[in-house]
């Protein structure tokens, strides 16, 4: 039996999440055989695509349970540009994959990451050349917020089309 639309995501399985740009999409994987989420791939969006064959290389090599994608509110939590961009992209991996895909609240993941990237940086895991990766590093750090709070999320047949 697989899953349905509206199914909660298994907390004991493996999720993607992303951290959604205009220019780049951040991936993340976390299973609950792993500590945390690790930061993964950076996906290159073209217009207003992104590149559907390197995410479909990466469903077919974690075989997600589901799909975590940031939900960038303004501070105040309304709309904005960058969500409408995150929630057609979160309806497109629904429609594309069939899995269950929830919302997660984004707000400062970006600084988060930066904070992390810095730290990483100055004990030597990171080089500057690797700030590439921080898109990554921002759609980890929306992972692990789901971990922390999974019933914190929205589900995407949930959020009314605008």
């Amino acid at each position: 039996m697989s899953a349905g639309a509206s199914d909660p995501i298994r907390r004991d399985g493996t999720v993607l999440g992303f951290d959604v740009g205009s220019r780049r999409i951040g991936v993340a994987v976390a299973s609950a055989f792993g500590h945390g989420a690790r930061a993964l791939a950076v996906i290159d969006v073209h217009g207003a695509s992104p590149d559907w064959g390197a995410i479909d290389r990466l469903q077919k090599e974690w075989r997600p349970d589901g799909l975590i994608v940031g939900d960038p509110m303004t501070l105040e939590g309304g709309d904005q540009p960058a969500r409408q961009r995150a929630l057609a992209f979160a309806r497109q991996l629904r429609a594309r994959y069939k899995l269950p895909v929830v919302l997660v609240d984004e707000r400062s993941s970006s600084v988060e990451a930066a904070h992390r990237f810095a730290a990483d940086r100055a004990e030597g895991r990171k080089r500057r050349r690797d700030a590439e990766a921080l898109d990554a590093v921002a759609a980890a750090v929306i992972v692990e917020r789901w971990l922390a709070a999974p019933d914190d999320a929205t589900d995407i047949d949930q959020v009314p089309h605008s």
